[in-house]
């Protein structure tokens, strides 16, 4: 699956024994052998591909502990509940795409011609939970009523990805001398922007569609940014 491709950007990775019973003895035994950092990784691993596969609401916590050989009360602990387990997951998505976006490059020496294209390459590329809870590059209402489940991956993706897009054009326009932008609205706009985008990117029919909306949502951000056209 598409899931492979990304689980270690992300994550760098029969029915549970109750309460008392051998097995969740050999589990607590074997979890303290990791340390708190190791835990919480294997933990973040095991969610990730048992979400990918089998679904939010059909994975227990008692699955991911068996999956990442740790203790249930190990979740708790570091994360309070699942879905601020996937909640992190979001977030580590959030910043995969990032790094996709900011490469090797300054936020100031960034902009919409750069940026656009490579957060369009990573959804291409990237197309975690493909079949499961559809494309994680989506976002918005739209995204929320194909897979209300994941409402927390997308809130904590959007919320990584927004405050990085805010950085990077208070630096940008800053360096351009663009002084007649409202930022805080203008990164939100343009993340729900490029996230409509990106579904038209993904569904597009020929290259030569994809490559229209590409160029049209590069051409409608930096117009509405102010950015230079070159």
């Amino acid at each position: 699956m598409a899931t492979r491709a990304i689980d270690s950007r992300i994550v760098d990775s029969g029915k549970a024994g109750k309460a008392g019973t051998r097995a969740d003895t050999r589990i607590d035994a074997r979890a303290r052998r990791y340390d708190p950092a190791e835990t919480k990784q294997r933990v973040l691993t095991a969610a990730n591909m048992l979400f990918s596969t089998k679904g939010f609401s059909a994975t227990g916590t008692a699955d991911i502990a068996r999956e990442a050989d740790v203790s249930e009360g190990s979740i708790f602990y570091h994360f309070g509940s699942k879905k601020a387990l996937l909640a992190e997951l979001g977030a580590r998505y959030g910043q995969t795409m990032i790094e996709a976006m900011q490469g090797d490059d300054k936020l100031e020496d960034l902009e919409p011609g750069i940026i656009i294209p490579r957060v369009f390459e990573f959804c291409r590329t990237s197309n975690l939970w493909e079949g499961i809870t559809g494309s994680e590059c989506e976002v918005g209402k739209p995204a929320m009523v194909k897979n209300p489940e994941a409402e927390p991956f997308y809130h904590a993706a959007k919320a990584t990805t927004t405050e990085w897009i805010h950085r990077q054009m208070t630096l940008a326009m800053a360096r351009r001398g663009i002084t007649d932008v409202d930022i805080e609205i203008a990164a939100s706009f343009t993340h729900h922007i490029v996230g409509d985008a990106i579904e038209r990117i993904l569904t597009a029919t020929s290259p030569e569609d994809a490559a229209r909306v590409e160029r049209e949502t590069v051409r409608f951000v930096r117009a509405a940014c102010n950015y230079p056209t070159a």
